[in-house]
């Protein structure tokens, strides 16, 4: 069964802990490896974290 986050964790509602993302450019270089870029949550800054006050207000509405 999967745990939820303690009510203390400030998980970014945006990216819901996942900050950074790997996207893959749809080609190859000449080496084989797919082109990839990284790009990271707007909200957060790639933290993965959030403001309390903006955790706390998408809580009250999780769940429904």
């Amino acid at each position: 069964m999967p745990q939820r986050p303690a009510a203390t964790d400030r998980i970014c509602p945006n990216c819901d802990g996942f900050p950074s993302v790997a996207i893959t450019l749809g080609g190859r270089d000449r080496a084989g490896r797919l082109r990839t870029i990284t790009a990271h949550c707007p909200a957060c800054h790639g933290t993965g974290t959030a403001p309390v006050w903006l955790v706390t207000t998408r809580l009250s509405t999780a769940g429904r």
